[in-house]
């Protein structure tokens, strides 16, 4: 795999904290009422983010991307000894609203980008659960070898994945104008839609990067929430700036099993 391949998908968020929460609150507002009950479930929920499940190649400009098979393996191992349960962002979005239930510990687990090791490494372990994962798919993604290709995005969604869009050709959203924006986010969704076949119905920000103008276009082609790469728990009252958890490579067993066990603390 080229090192070039991972460059883009590092850098976080573009805006502030707080700037970001007042931007979700007026977006939830805009798009969501939530119910008057908070109670068990609006609780927040672990979002998981990986990259490519490999060693590193030498030449890699950001090696904790790749998580070892080996090490992916043994983390959804200690999920399942510690009681959480994979489900997807679909799921977790209904049960805010009350139109699903959660088990006791769920957990969404995103696969960014499209590698080969989505189906070859990711998809075994978790359908070995019979737990779905959800690919944020870069339709580009699709035609370079080391990519995902289509047979096996249709191997994913035979097995219960989610498929959610990351843009055509992962761009930095900020810096696009409002033609480019447009096409990245309403014609990724366009795009999967027609050769899947599925909702489509969240988006993830490319390198976690967003402002104002980028989450009205998300609202407006149609997608019920995103996510980034704001590190924590995701909320219900941040539909639109949704936070997961970065799961590195020099993470290990130890390492993800910290950052678990902070959150849920």
């Amino acid at each position: 795999m080229s090192g070039t391949v991972l460059r883009r998908a590092v850098t976080g968020s573009s805006l502030s904290l707080r700037y970001a929460g007042a931007l979700a609150t007026l977006a939830v507002a805009a798009v969501l009422v939530l119910p008057a009950e908070a109670g068990n479930r609006l609780r927040p929920v672990p979002i998981l983010m990986y990259h490519v499940l490999s060693a590193p190649p030498a030449n890699a400009p950001y090696p904790e991307l790749y998580v070892a098979p080996p090490d992916f393996r043994a983390q959804i191992a200690w999920l399942a000894a510690h009681g959480y349960r994979a489900v997807t962002l679909q799921r977790v979005f209904d049960a805010w609203r009350g139109a699903a239930t959660l088990p006791a510990r769920p957990v969404v687990l995103t696969f960014d980008d499209g590698y080969l090791s989505d189906v070859r490494t990711a998809l075994p372990a978790l359908k070995a659960r019979h737990w779905p994962g959800v690919l944020n798919l870069e339709v580009a993604n699709l035609k370079p070898v080391w990519g995902i290709r289509p047979p096996g995005v249709r191997k994913l969604l035979a097995a219960g994945w989610e498929l959610d869009a990351h843009t055509l050709t992962h761009p930095d959203l900020t810096k696009a104008d409002a033609a480019r924006l447009r096409e990245e986010v309403t014609g990724s969704r366009a795009a999967i839609r027609k050769m899947f076949h599925v909702r489509v119905n969240f988006f993830c920000y490319p390198a976690g990067r967003y402002d104002a103008d980028v989450i009205a276009a998300v609202q407006q082609a149609g997608y019920l929430g995103a996510t980034t790469t704001n590190y924590g728990l995701a909320r219900p009252g941040d539909l639109y700036t949704l936070a997961r958890v970065r799961i590195n490579g020099s993470d290990g067993v130890k390492g993800f099993a910290a950052k678990l066990t902070a959150l849920s603390s």
